[in-house]
């Protein structure tokens, strides 16, 4: 597995699917990341993302001092860890002690290991949005995926192992897994 950079002109694939995400901040030294359901790509250039956020979380008071935060997109193997961190930190101060983090270059965020796709974002204020809706903005300025299921900028799961496929959270505990691509020609 190598971790590649991808064109952030080109980042809105890593979310475009629907994943379920983990959502990562930190501030004067302390770390969070909680699993969030409602996270999307907003705009190509400059790539934007949206992610809906609790005024009850944690992470998102992390978000706010600091004014970053990270998307990742977690697979099949992580299913019981974006379970867990669902958790409030508020509740159990040590949620963290099993979750495997590390830094990009460059970037003062902490991201989680073994994920398919990171980005890391500047948060764009937009008080209103924040406190009527809990809807953050963020630009992106850093995007990597694992080459194992993301190639030439796309995702390849029909070539990808199952425990890499992405997942899909409904409710009550439950994911479901990215099936089958479905590919068409385009034509002339």
């Amino acid at each position: 597995m190598a971790i590649i950079s991808v064109p952030l002109e080109k980042s809105y694939r890593l979310l475009n699917h629907g994943p379920t995400v983990i959502v990562s901040a930190k501030h004067n030294g302390v770390e969070n990341v909680m699993s969030a359901s409602w996270a999307c790509a907003l705009e190509f250039q400059p790539a934007k993302v949206t992610v809906v956020l609790d005024k009850s979380t944690f992470t998102r008071e992390l978000i706010e001092q600091n004014g970053w935060f990270a998307l990742q997109v977690p697979n099949a193997t992580q299913a019981e860890l974006v379970l867990n961190i669902g958790e409030s930190r508020k509740e159990n101060p040590q949620k963290l002690a099993n979750v495997p983090l590390f830094y990009q270059n460059g970037f003062d965020v902490p991201v989680v290991e073994g994920c398919n796709a990171w980005l890391i974002c500047k948060l764009i204020s937009e008080p209103h949005n924040q406190q009527a809706h809990d809807l953050f903005i963020g630009e992106v300025m850093g995007a990597w995926a694992d080459d194992r299921v993301f190639k030439d900028n796309h995702w390849d799961f029909d070539n990808a192992p199952d425990e890499l496929r992405t997942l899909h959270y409904v409710a009550g505990g439950q994911f479901y897994l990215i099936g089958e691509g479905v590919k068409f020609d385009k034509g002339p």
